[in-house]
């Protein structure tokens, strides 16, 4: 699905539910094309480390995990995805691209997300969420937050009226000792989001702890979900701005080593983990433009049937 205006932050009612009925008549579309496509029209699939199991233990909590206060900077960060209506945020280019889980295909979501401790940004009004993770109609999404006070994972909540970052991690030197594997040389972490049994709309979302070998509780919640769409993501994710500088956004020059990657998405259904599929997890769209997030040189890599991406330059 192309994306050729900048579009609203997601909390925008009119713009996403336009885009969620438009995601349903192009998945089947989109899943048969791609489903039909040879297998010599994707980039070859790289290798990557074996991903945390979704069925081993869980145990414990993130000890490290903390409610967040008042910041000035991911008070910013909050309002954009709350309200992208605002005159603030009419200078920024909202752009995303990846999977969107349909209705019904699943009560859960993991994937292995990348990490790139050294990637920065300047601009105290632009954000780089990639990868960041929802499941359909889920009260919690897990969010890489690159942003100009720092790089944290949240744990956004949906279920709650206000919304935002119910729980926060600083991507330090701990949490990667912790929570890191390396992927194709870079360091990954593991997110798990599923609905709880039994409970109603109760979900909970675990961060993998490598040293322990099992899945940690990092935030859980229920309720009704406040996103108003009824499909699920695994995307890259920018708020950007264009440096005068350059011509181009900041994070385009300040990414430029940065390989943002999702690999082992997959998605839980009656119980069962299988790889996310065209039929069930259509990309956003097919070769995006560079150009519509302010990077020309940035590149949208396909690189496993629908549970695998890589944007990089």
């Amino acid at each position: 699905m192309n994306r050729r205006t900048p579009t609203p932050a997601r909390s925008a009612r009119s713009a996403r539910t336009a885009l969620a009925t438009a995601l349903l008549v192009a998945a089947a579309a989109l899943g048969t094309a791609q489903s039909a496509g040879s297998a010599a029209a994707r980039p070859a699939q790289r290798p990557v480390a074996a991903a945390a199991a979704p069925d081993a233990p869980h145990h414990g909590t993130v000890a490290s995990a903390r409610t967040p206060g008042h910041d000035a900077g991911r008070d910013r960060a909050v309002a954009a995805l709350k309200d992208g209506r605002g005159a603030r945020t009419a200078a920024l280019t909202h752009n995303w691209w990846g999977i969107f889980p349909q209705p019904g295909t699943h009560d859960g979501i993991t994937a292995t997300h990348s990490l790139d401790p050294a990637y920065h940004v300047s601009n105290a009004d632009n954000f780089t969420y990639a990868p960041t993770t929802k499941a359909q109609n889920s009260c919690i999404e897990v969010v890489t937050a690159y942003w100009n006070s720092g790089n944290e994972l949240w744990a956004w909540d949906w279920c709650s009226r206000d919304g935002g970052p119910a729980k926060i991690l600083p991507l330090d030197a701990d949490f990667r000792a912790k929570y890191t594997t390396s992927v194709d040389g870079r360091p990954a972490f593991s997110i798990q989001l599923v609905k709880d049994s039994g409970s109603g709309n109760r979900w909970s979302s675990y961060l993998y702890n490598h040293r322990t070998a099992q899945w940690e509780l990092l935030y859980r919640q229920s309720g009704t979900d406040q996103s108003d769409l009824d499909y699920g993501w695994d995307i890259f994710e920018i708020y950007a701005s264009v440096n005068p500088a350059t011509g181009v956004g900041y994070y385009c020059t300040e990414a430029r080593s940065t390989v943002f990657d999702s690999s082992a998405i997959q998605l839980r259904k009656n119980g069962v983990w299988k790889p996310a599929r065209p039929a069930d997890s259509p990309w956003t769209e097919a070769n995006p433009s560079g150009r519509d997030f302010l990077c020309p040189p940035l590149k949208f890599l396909q690189a496993g049937a629908n549970d695998h991406w890589t944007v990089r330059q």
